[in-house]
């Protein structure tokens, strides 16, 4: 499966801090198989991170875009919105399990506004901004991920368990 890798960052973008999360997502989809084809680094810009994500997934580029920060309170966190905006179905169960399992971590994990859905063959994931809490929740969801991929691809036909 191709993945694709989308920072939200005003303060990344300005080249006055250094995208650390972008990179442990790198390395956790790498080892779990998964070929990144695309990382860009963008700021906190609604219109601009949903062009992108469009722009990916109407491409068919990955089959998976994994986005992190702007999922806080801050008055710039923007991604579940941009997110919300172009995908097609949501799916709330992702950033459901990642708040429950963090939840158990750390109880700021309530604060997460995180979102996913589908557009087209495109699953679109919003972690939060943080590395810890990156490799806490992609950790705890990549199982899942590969079958509900494999579902949206056509590779599986359906969910039972065998």
């Amino acid at each position: 499966m191709k993945a694709a890798i989308i920072t939200s960052s005003d303060s990344g973008y300005a080249g006055e801090r250094e995208d650390k999360s972008g990179p442990v997502i790198r390395e956790i989809l790498e080892a779990n198989g998964y070929e990144v084809v695309h990382t860009i680094l963008l700021p906190d810009d609604r219109k601009m991170l949903a062009e992108e994500m469009a722009r990916i997934a109407d491409a068919k580029m990955a089959e998976l875009i994994v986005t992190t920060g702007g999922t806080g309170f801050s008055s710039r966190d923007c991604m579940p919105e941009a997110t919300k905006d172009i995908v097609e179905r949501e799916v709330p169960g992702i950033p459901e399990a990642m708040r429950a399992y963090s939840m158990t971590i750390t109880p700021r994990a309530m604060l997460s506004r995180a979102a996913a859905g589908i557009r087209k063959s495109t699953l679109i994931v919003n972690l939060p901004g943080s590395p810890k809490a990156v490799r806490e929740s992609l950790e705890y969801i990549i199982p899942a991920l590969e079958h509900g991929l494999q579902i949206l691809t056509g590779e599986a036909a359906n969910c039972a368990r065998k």
